[in-house]
């Protein structure tokens, strides 16, 4: 039908655009967090880009889901105020009649969702882990970050270097400041390389150099020119932690009868289900009340949106707490709000506002006119 087709065409440029939007605004959140630790030199800078990609696959569900509402409120939300809808009602559509073309729309992304939950985020929060344990085996100068200081992992030195070349093995201007037997050490080089021994020991070594060494707070030094000067980088062993319950698979988490195992796996399910949910749900609400004002279903959409989001979390809390049985779990949430969408539905077949009036005169802000004159 004529509609379906538009319908269809119209979600997915509106889906299109918020998933870019709502991409970018993640990349910039989390990219700023990443670039902060990076300036603390708690983080290479060579990791941002690796360590970033992980967190977008683990994100990628939610923002998924969160597309999929907006489409669709959007979408329907702007035929209700172009009176687009007035013509398809009076043709003898209902509000019932637009689930099967919203479903058909949804179905393909929410299975894309439930296999990205269920098989990719885990596998990236498993490889994002397993790239922290390198990072911290790293030696001293591959974690050293151009520009910043560095101390080592004993608090014996202080690395500073300018820069490297394109490969990271040929440094540039370096300072090295260390103490050994109480006496404070500077080591300063135009330029340096990586030396790796047979046995497996690195080495920094410098070229054209001056070291000097003196006692803290003395004012005599001794000066010691130098050819070549070589400092033995010392590497350290992270400690192997066991693999958190967020990276382990989902055949895992199913074969695995641990409670907190049960839980997570119920909170991947949760994903894709909250998804068909909220796309439900966003029939409704976005249908406009003229007594409620344009952005009311806004307003309403984002707190069921918040509140659903939120009871999952403390749901699945409850549920490792033991507070909740396992086989209860997180299903109480989705049936609350499985409800609440047939509610909605059944009040807009029936023509009455979903606001009771009182939140409607809030939403409007009559209701606030009226306790201003009084």
């Amino acid at each position: 039908m004529l509609f379906r087709r538009s319908l269809l065409q119209e979600l997915i440029s509106t889906a299109a655009g918020a998933f870019f939007i709502l991409i970018g605004i993640v990349i910039a959140q989390r990219a700023g967090n990443l670039i902060r630790l990076a300036a603390k030199g708690i983080l290479p800078n060579d990791a941002i880009t690796t360590m970033l990609g992980f967190n977008m696959v683990k994100f990628l569900p939610m923002i998924l889901s969160l597309t999929l509402f907006l489409a669709v409120l959007m979408t329907l939300s702007r035929w209700y105020r172009d009176s687009e809808m007035v013509i398809w009602f009076s043709s003898g559509m209902s509000i019932t009649g637009w689930i099967r073309p919203v479903i058909n729309f949804v179905a393909p992304v929410i299975l894309l969702i439930a296999v990205l939950s269920l098989f990719v985020m885990p596998w990236a929060t498993n490889k994002g882990e397993t790239y922290r344990t390198q990072l911290e085996s790293r030696d001293e100068l591959a974690s050293i970050s151009p520009g910043v200081f560095k101390e080592s992992n004993n608090g014996e030195r202080v690395f500073f270097i300018e820069s490297f070349d394109e490969l990271g093995n040929v440094v540039k201007n370096i300072f090295v400041q260390t103490i050994q037997h109480q006496k404070l050490g500077i080591i300063v080089a135009a330029k340096g390389h990586r030396l790796i021994e047979k046995n497996g020991d690195h080495f920094v070594v410098m070229e054209n150099g001056r070291r000097y060494q003196g006692k803290r707070g003395a004012a005599e030094f001794s000066t010691t020119q130098f050819e070549k000067y070589a400092i033995r980088v010392e590497s350290k062993e992270a400690q192997q932690k066991p693999p958190s319950t967020e990276s382990k698979s989902s055949k895992e988490l199913l074969e695995s009868k641990n409670l907190v195992s049960q839980a997570e796996l119920q909170w991947r399910l949760a994903i894709p289900i909250s998804a068909l949910i909220l796309s439900l749900l966003a029939i409704p609400l976005s249908a406009l009340d003229p007594r409620a004002g344009r952005s009311a279903n806004f307003v309403l959409a984002l707190i069921i949106y918040i509140i659903y989001s939120n009871l999952l979390s403390i749901t699945h809390a409850w549920v490792i707490q033991q507070k909740i049985h396992i086989i209860i779990g997180l299903w109480p949430v989705h049936l609350l709000f499985l409800t609440l969408a047939i509610y909605m539905f059944y009040r807009r077949a029936q023509q009455l506002p979903i606001f009771p009036k009182f939140l409607s005169s809030i939403f409007s802000g009559s209701w606030l006119k009226v306790r201003a004159k009084q």
